[in-house]
């Protein structure tokens, strides 16, 4: 089978700790765009938390943002297709962090809110610091998460972070019972709910087919649980050496951590 498609997740994989691109991967990267290969971000991030990755990389291909909820065109500054929370599901779960002590960031239309400082909020901040100011994602706290759903035309999804894991399991599993959506990990402490139905899977072979493509000719990279999807179907699913275990007893093939030069060898080898 010949490979046309580069599918990667960002966090994790293509990003090393540091939130940098090793200098072989962009090579790598670079080289396979010139030689008429299509690389696509398939990530859980907003679509304004990618804008030194997809500018780095140079890309002119749409994002696959927030696990498969939404196709954004970066140049138009546009959504392609989605498939939001709905105004009553986002109020549900408002609802249920209260009941839970949860906290979390909440992704809209073109901004990440949060109404408490913990865990995913900080880094997220932190990160956002060091980028300049262009690049910087729309990062606002708010007094009430409740207040601001019906102010949103889009719910994306919710990012849920917690140091008790136990707490964090046990709340997703009543979300998954009670309101029927979606529940996926993504780091080690953080848990995204969006609409049942969307995945990183799902969302890439809606392109690749309007590419006039199959999943065969993709080559996917990714190191966690939402990635699970995507590596599932694409013709060579990869997982990180850091990916969880799930990941890489699915993966057709395990290559070096996120701070090695693995992603580049294998695109070499295969481009």
């Amino acid at each position: 089978m010949t490979y046309r498609v580069i599918a990667l997740d960002l966090d994790g994989t293509l990003l090393t700790p540091q939130k940098t691109i090793l200098p072989e991967s962009l090579a790598a990267l670079q080289k396979a765009k010139q030689a008429g290969y299509q690389v696509l971000i398939v990530t859980g991030r907003h679509h304004v938390a990618i804008h030194p990755f997809y500018q780095a990389l140079n890309l002119d291909t749409p994002a696959i943002c927030c696990n498969g909820t939404y196709l954004y065109d970066y140049h138009a500054k546009k959504v392609l297709s989605s498939d939001p929370l709905s105004h009553q599901q986002a109020h549900a779960v408002v609802k249920l962090l209260a009941q839970h002590q949860v906290h979390g960031l909440m992704y809209v239309d073109d901004a990440m809110l949060y109404q408490h400082d913990v865990g995913h909020v900080e880094r997220t901040r932190k990160w956002a610091s060091t980028l300049p100011e262009e690049q910087r994602p729309v990062f606002l706290h708010v007094a009430s998460l409740e207040q601001e759903v019906d102010q949103c035309d889009s719910i994306w999804k919710f990012a849920l972070t917690d140091d008790n894991i136990p707490r964090l399991q046990q709340f997703t599993a009543v979300v998954e019972q009670e309101l029927g959506l979606t529940c996926e990990w993504s780091w080690h402490d953080q848990v995204d709910v969006a609409q049942t139905g969307n995945s990183k899977g799902k969302r890439l072979a809606q392109w690749v087919e309007s590419q006039g493509l199959s999943m065969n000719q993709v080559i996917a990279f990714g190191d966690n649980h939402n990635d699970l999807s995507m590596l599932q179907s694409a013709g060579l699913g990869v997982a990180m050496g850091n990916s969880v275990e799930e990941l890489k007893a699915c993966a057709d093939m395990v290559i070096g951590d996120n701070t090695q030069t693995g992603i580049a060898d294998l695109l070499k080898k295969y481009f």
